[in-house]
């Protein structure tokens, strides 16, 4: 096998994938075994812990769809009116259901959160199977099962389990499920994981076939969601095993991505996008921008980073699904961006 079609088993390449999807997981569990170190493994997140993975990876990720959508003005033009309306109506259906209440509001933007975290391992699964030319149906639904219940299953115990240690965004923002339903998933929880490394092997010893990446990401989601929701029961623990496996490998994409759009959008773009470094520092300054103004004007925290706050209490109902409004566009978006029915020219990697 040429060095050629060794890369082209990659979705970027050998050593960036293992870096964005092994090492993510890598570090998140190293960062376990450091939190046991320093006794915090089972407390609440420090603020070093916030900043680099919450505000530098978290909100941060949340803001490079900007780069596959907003910035790039000839995607923007393209799909001008879903590009427009879902803010606008994602604020609209926010300010609504603040109204009702904020556990509403939170309640709702969670289980948009939620299915967004899920589907997005299933998405890096269908861009491997799409990458090494994986059509047969039946590995398709082994596939599928597996990495759907690395998520679900620890979500029901979540949810079977309440209250735990730890929110999603805010406390009893999800809601109870009863014990039966983790009891019924477990069982099929393992006999999903088994079943897809059962076939992998098998594919590797009849046909000699082995798609790396997609086992890893399989892997790595299976133990660090367990690790993080079932095994602990600490905010500290769900955010390191939650936010970097889910950002990191997703700055990846948006970055390779702009560096193919570079020579079709304007100075601006090209010069964000030019190395990795000025990318990033575009990321985190629009991601301290946006915590600045929710610690300012809602949470009333960390005012040694942020400074002191606002008291917008009265504006909250308006100010709170206006602040959300990135992090709703990039859920809906996500699952539109990537579709390559809708992207006939769509390309990750040079």
């Amino acid at each position: 096998m040429t060095p050629a079609n060794i890369e082209s088993r990659w979705l970027f390449s050998r050593n960036i994938d293992l870096t964005v999807f092994l090492g993510s997981a890598i570090v998140s569990l190293l960062l376990l075994g450091l939190g046991w170190r320093l006794g915090i493994l089972n407390d609440e997140s420090p603020d070093w812990t916030w900043v680099s993975a919450v505000l530098l990876i978290d909100v941060a990720h949340v803001w490079s769809t900007s780069f596959r959508v907003y910035f790039d003005v000839e995607e923007f033009k393209r799909r001008f009116w879903l590009y427009l309306l879902v803010p606008v109506f994602g604020y609209v259906v926010g300010v609504a259901l603040y109204s009702e209440g904020e556990l509403t509001f939170w309640r709702g933007l969670a289980i948009v959160a939620v299915f967004h975290f899920v589907r997005q391992q299933y998405g890096w699964v269908a861009l491997y199977r799409r990458k090494l030319g994986e059509t047969e149906s039946w590995t398709w639904w082994i596939d599928a099962a597996a990495v759907y219940l690395a998520t679900v299953y620890p979500l029901a115990f979540w949810m079977t389990s309440l209250p735990r240690n730890f929110n999603w965004f805010v406390a009893n923002d999800f809601f109870e499920l009863p014990e039966f339903v983790e009891t019924v998933l477990f069982p099929i929880y393992v006999l999903a994981l088994t079943a897809y490394f059962a076939k992998s092997i098998y594919l590797y010893i009849s046909k000699g076939f082995l798609n790396k990446g997609k086992d890893i990401v399989i892997a790595t989601t299976a133990i660090c969601w367990y690790v993080g929701i079932v095994v602990f029961n600490s905010d500290y623990a769900f955010t390191v095993t939650n936010v970097i496996i889910h950002g990191v490998p997703y700055f990846a994409l948006i970055y390779f991505y702009a560096r193919t759009r570079r020579e079709a959008t304007g100075r601006v773009y090209r010069t964000l996008s030019q190395n990795w470094i000025i990318f990033l520092a575009s990321l985190w300054a629009l991601a301290y921008l946006e915590e600045m103004f929710w610690n300012r004007g809602v949470w009333h925290e960390k005012n040694w980073l942020f400074g002191s706050y606002w008291d917008w209490t009265f504006l909250k109902i308006y100010l709170v699904p206006l602040l959300a409004v990135p992090q709703l566009t990039h859920y809906v978006l996500d699952g539109f961006i990537w579709r390559r029915k809708s992207n006939t020219n769509f390309r990750i990697a040079g």
